[in-house]
């Protein structure tokens, strides 16, 4: 009986993570391909790929560029529209954009007279324009939430990590569960796992 329940278990651990990926990839499907409502089952879904690369195409002209850099000087002037644009704009360049945020990894010295560390991305590098001279910030992001919050330390309490940054946040958002290659921290004389990070302060953006 115990080896029936054993083999149960582990069967779960199988396919509990594969049906929760493809259920929520088809979710995700099928809101996009909604979006226009078209008959044609993946149609909608297509063409509002198409639309962001035309989009992204458009924007990165020299032309479309300046236009949306109008649309973006006007949005900035309404106080509640700013607040959403450039709040869902920063949120969408930290993951995606060319200014990337949280592809700074650090270990982060809380509790000095215990040792105490915690994991976390670098996301200001100088917090000068706050008179904040010498301090960096980091975000702390939350375990099995997507939640988290943003300290700021002085920067040698600040340590970067060599280790992929997609891994890091595997391992902080699992709660620690998920193992991954954390063992390269950027040390005098010792070899780095990955190319070790360039440093903290780059004129305000980690």
């Amino acid at each position: 009986m115990r080896a029936l329940v054993n083999y149960f278990l582990r069967g779960l651990v199988v396919v509990a993570p594969l049906a929760f990926t493809a259920y929520v990839c088809w979710r995700l499907f099928v809101a996009i391909d909604g979006w226009l409502g078209l008959p044609v089952p993946g149609a909608g879904f297509v063409l509002t790929v198409l639309f962001f690369v035309l989009i992204g195409f458009l924007a990165s002209t020299f032309l479309a560029r300046g236009a949306f850099a109008l649309v973006e000087t006007l949005l900035s002037r309404l106080p509640f529209v700013r607040l959403v644009y450039t709040s869902t704009k920063d949120l969408l360049n930290a993951f995606v954009g060319e200014k990337r945020s949280f592809d700074r990894p650090v270990l982060v010295t809380i509790y000095p007279a215990v040792g105490g560390r915690a994991l976390g991305f670098v996301t200001q590098g100088t917090l000068d324009h706050l008179g904040l001279g010498g301090q960096v910030a980091v975000y702390f992001p939350f375990s099995y939430s997507v939640a988290g919050h943003v300290m700021v330390f002085p920067a040698d309490r600040v340590e970067p990590l060599a280790a992929d940054s997609a891994d890091v946040m595997a391992f902080i958002v699992s709660g620690g569960v998920t193992r991954v290659a954390l063992a390269g921290r950027a040390r005098a004389g010792a070899a780095p796992a990955a190319p070790p990070p360039p440093p903290l302060a780059d004129g305000g953006r980690a």
